[in-house]
């Protein structure tokens, strides 16, 4: 199955004191990258979202990035009115017996510490008291970013698919090709042979020249990397259904494309060596689109 590496998702939740929403993005990767930028807030969860994408996301370099949106007043500070009472009374006290005169706004008594608890925060109590709200949040926008995967996954397997069924045809008529030059090989060898011989007016031993051709011929034969060829083509096919096979057609393309190699550098026939290179070339249109697979 085809799931693409590049991809973007994303899900919010929303809270009574505000929205969460979490955005997933993700780009090709040889291994498993990922990344979590999470508001101070919510820093007690880092571990846990970092499970979660481990778990469903085979690789790639992901990114998480969290953002929350305040309900007005819903994140004030918490005012000790108590305190803040004694505090202005005792200054008002002070200041009648020094003939002083006090602030008429209270800001000043607002800067004072403990005057404002700034330590409570909704977002940060919600995420230490309910951190399966979290759980749920990241593996939703995980699906979000799964779903596009996907898609672009199937696009990917519909142009490899495509290149697969040229390559075969490449790898069927290179075989066609062979068995001729072959012959014509053979053939044109041992005619060789034979002028050189006459040439020098050298006695014909047709056992030898026989056995010379056979030697040579030996050299040239391509037919063992036809036949691999043929078997890592059936093979690919069958790796592309399996789950997360990127790794295991990479590997596969480049089997492919040494057989490709080595064919090429045995035959010098002109139309044979032509079709070794569309192989080549349909083989790295194939190796680029699945350097893209999960």
């Amino acid at each position: 199955m085809f799931v693409s590496m590049t991809g973007y998702g994303s899900k919010s939740h929303e809270f009574p004191w505000g929205t969460v929403k979490f955005e997933l993005s993700s780009v090709n990767h040889k291994y498993q990258d990922f990344s979590v930028r999470l508001p101070r807030e919510l820093s007690s969860l880092e571990n846990r979202i970092l499970a979660i994408l481990r778990n469903n996301i085979a690789r790639g370099k992901v990114k998480l990035s969290a953002e929350i949106t305040y309900n007005p007043g819903a994140n004030l500070p918490a005012l000790d009115n108590d305190g803040l009472s004694v505090l202005i009374s005792q200054a008002r006290s002070i200041a009648k017996r020094n003939n002083l005169e006090v602030a008429r706004d209270i800001t000043s008594f607002l800067m004072i510490p403990g005057v404002l608890d700034e330590s409570g925060n909704v977002a940060e109590e919600a995420a230490l008291e309910s951190p399966e709200i979290w759980d749920r949040l990241a593996f939703d926008a995980v699906d979000s970013l799964l779903e596009m995967k996907k898609a672009e996954g199937e696009k990917l397997r519909e142009n490899v698919d495509a290149e697969m069924s040229r390559l075969e045809d490449i790898a069927d008529s290179l075989k066609y090709r062979w068995t001729v030059a072959q012959d014509e090989a053979i053939e044109g060898l041992r005619s060789r042979i034979e002028s050189v011989m006459e040439h020098y007016a050298l006695e014909v031993d047709d056992a030898r020249i026989a056995q010379e051709v056979a030697l040579l011929s030996d050299k040239w034969d391509v037919s063992e990397e036809l036949a691999r060829l043929e078997a890592h083509t059936g093979k690919f096919r069958q790796v592309m259904d399996e789950p997360s096979c990127g790794k295991k057609l990479d590997f596969l393309v480049q089997e492919m494309n040494r057989e490709i190699n080595t064919m090429g550098s045995k035959v010098n026939d002109a139309e044979f060596r032509w079709g070794v290179v569309e192989a080549k070339t349909c083989v790295e249109r194939i190796r680029e689109q699945i350097q893209n697979i999960e």
